[in-house]
């Protein structure tokens, strides 16, 4: 039975990321600074995927061009909330709110020109990703109460998420090893694995098959 270690850091990433999302609701300047990360992250992960598998010049043009603007946005974020110019104010709110509002509506109108004119296939579940995507871009241009505690409270709810898949994973890992602890500590096999009945069998038939071989062949 195999073991690892990786629940250890699953249960630690899990606390972390809870710990954050709960933090993100009293702290405005990460809020700003979190979703600037994940704006560029997001970019710049997608160059060299997304350039390789283009089959089309103009199709890596125009994705080219936003995946650009997005990291410049991004970063814009960032600059803003770490460089301690952010005060809160209506300015830096307004250039956040439709830098946001620009992200999501220039995904899915660069999507929906590359299926539509540019021949790209897709998806369904991409299809509706990317309705939700455009109206979230309009919701934020539009909603004139839209503020960072918006961006919090779904980035908790994410947290949450996190939070969870990574227990359940680090628990099970947790499980596993716990098993393998106490195969060891049973004395069987001096900590080896117990054989399966299914290995047995297979070892059985090997035996029985090189019993074959051996005899004489008789015409």
């Amino acid at each position: 039975m195999k073991y690892g270690y990786g629940w250890v850091l699953k249960f630690i990433l899990a606390a972390i990321l809870l710990g954050v999302g709960i933090y993100l609701q009293f702290a405005d300047e990460v809020v700003y600074t979190i979703t600037g990360v994940i704006i560029v992250i997001f970019s710049l992960l997608r160059v060299i995927p997304l350039m390789k598998s283009l089959n089309k010049e103009v199709l890596r043009t125009v994705n080219l061009i936003e995946i650009i603007a997005d990291t410049l946005i991004g970063s814009v974020m960032i600059y803003i909330a770490l460089s301690g110019k952010f005060d809160g104010g209506n300015v830096w709110a307004q250039i956040y709110r439709y830098g946001l509002a620009f992200f999501f509506y220039a995904r899915a109108l660069v999507f929906f020109n590359s299926v539509t004119f540019l021949g790209e296939k897709t998806e369904i579940p991409k299809f509706w990703v990317h309705i939700g995507s455009i109206t979230i871009g309009t919701y934020i241009a539009t909603n004139q109460d839209f503020s960072y505690e918006t961006v919090a409270i779904f980035l908790l709810i994410v947290a949450l998420i996190g939070t969870l898949y990574l227990s359940y994973d680090g628990y099970k890992g947790y499980t596993h090893y716990r098993k393998f602890q106490l195969e060891m500590n049973s004395g069987e096999g001096k900590g080896k694995s117990k054989e399966t009945t299914k290995e047995i069998e297979k070892r059985k038939e090997v035996i029985l098959d090189e019993q074959k071989d051996d005899r004489p062949y008789v015409n």
